[in-house]
């Protein structure tokens, strides 16, 4: 706007050039104060058309903003209403198996079972959950196996998890209640807790890209009534990036379980541990269970797949014999979806009072210590969250330093859903 006026002025002045010198000096010079005083005023203008422009812009801006704040809390007040379904999920597996064993001494034995073991986890704010689950079978505390048949009787639903996670940071946890075992197992190895053991007491632990750390206090008995004790568990360990798609985990633990002449803590069984009888002629564990655990894991890539070597080492301090155990063994594949598969061989080796028999692995050798031998596992991915497995344990002996060295296989046929 500016320009133009200044055009259209200059162009009058060039246009009367050639009057110019038939006006009178001091007309000319009353015609010059009058273009300025006007140039004056269009700058004048201009400036005012400036500052109007960006306040209208600004009051845009504002009121632009102001209304959008007004539409994010609306928002925020409506989903806050109506989160839970957000907050609060089911989650859970369900497994059918047919297993048949054969046991040197007995007669050979078939049975169909099914596991299902549904939880309901609610996440309370940004640093607190809340989870609650049930899961078949019995009291058993290595196994949510429920045999069908016995007449179609109803079968029983025990309290499988029940606990409360806060994390004060990200890297930081603290769990009190039953829930699941966070103790670090090389490729879920079972040498010390079978994956059904569920944890029950207080746990703390913090992990980063690198390093990781577990501190567990598990009630064998919180009833002083009924003689108070309990299992403390401590474990540390660290991943080491070696190269591209090779991971190195190693991790060193050690357990507590202060069970020397206390009698037998479940079903009055000691699952392959020493025991002797007390004055009263009542049998109790012989030794108590100090254990020393070293593990480690390496996961590369093999033919596109993921491979891993797996290795796990226990020891007790209290015996001065039958007090090792080990297992190692490879994977190739992994199971996470429709068309993938994996299989799997493992030697273990664990002697009568190298861990506590009642929390190891209850499938292999029959449960319990005193047992080696191997096992081989296969597993394909039929759908999304939908599996097949087989799983063999083979030339496994039981008793083998304080029973008969009993022959024992078994083979399990799995089908699996997770939700």
């Amino acid at each position: 706007m500016k320009r133009l006026i200044f055009a259209i002025i200059g162009f009058g002045v060039i246009s009367a050039s050639g009057a110019i010198a038939q006006v009178p000096e001091a007309e000319w010079e009353q015609f010059k104060a009058q273009f300025a005083l006007m140039s004056q005023r269009v700058n004048a203008l201009e400036m005012e058309n400036q500052q109007l422009r960006a306040l209208t812009n600004t009051t845009l801006i504002e009121e632009d903003l102001e209304a959008t704040n007004a539409e994010v809390a609306s928002l925020q007040k409506s989903t806050s209403k109506m989160s839970w379904s957000e907050r609060i999920k089911w989650k859970g597996d369900y497994r059918f198996r047919y297993e048949a064993i054969d046991e040197e001494g007995k007669d050979d034995r078939d049975r169909w079972r099914i596991r299902a073991r549904p939880a309901l986890v609610a996440r309370i704010n940004d640093t607190t959950e809340v989870g609650f689950g049930l899961a078949t079978g019995s009291d058993d505390p290595v196994s949510s196996n429920q045999t069908l048949g016995d007449g179609s009787a109803s079968k029983s639903i025990n309290l499988d998890l029940a606990y409360a996670t806060w994390r004060p940071t990200e890297e930081a946890y603290v769990t009190g209640g039953i829930f699941a075992n966070p103790y670090y197992r090389p490729n879920k190895s079972q040498l010390i807790f079978d994956g059904d053991f569920r944890q029950e007491g207080l746990a703390l632990g913090w992990a980063n890209d690198t390093f990781f750390a577990n501190i567990v206090y598990s009630f064998i008995e919180s009833d002083s009534k009924k003689g108070e004790y309990g299992v403390w568990v401590a474990q540390a360990g660290a991943n080491f990036e070696l190269f591209e798609d090779a991971t190195l985990t190693t991790a060193v633990g050690y357990l507590d379980v202060p069970t020397k002449g206390q009698t037998a803590i479940f079903d009055g069984l000691f699952f392959g541990n020493s025991s002797v009888a007390d004055a009263n002629g009542v049998d109790v564990y012989e030794y108590d269970y100090n254990l020393y655990n070293a593990s480690i894991a390496l996961d590369l890539t093999a033919f596109e797949m993921p491979f891993v070597l797996f290795a796990d080492y226990v020891k007790n301090t209290d015996p001065d014999e039958l007090n090792t155990g080990y297992l190692a063994g490879v994977r190739l594949g992994k199971v996470k979806k429709k068309g993938d598969w994996q299989v799997q061989y493992q030697y273990e080796d664990l002697d009568a009072n190298a861990t506590l028999g009642l929390i190891t692995d209850s499938d292999f050798a029959g449960g319990g210590t005193d047992g080696k031998g191997s096992s081989f596992s296969a597993a394909y991915g039929v759908d999304d969250n939908w599996y097949v497995a087989t799983t063999y344990y083979f030339d496994n002996k039981t008793g083998v330093k304080l029973g008969n060295d009993l022959s024992y296989d078994r083979i399990q046929l799995d089908t699996g859903f997770k939700y």
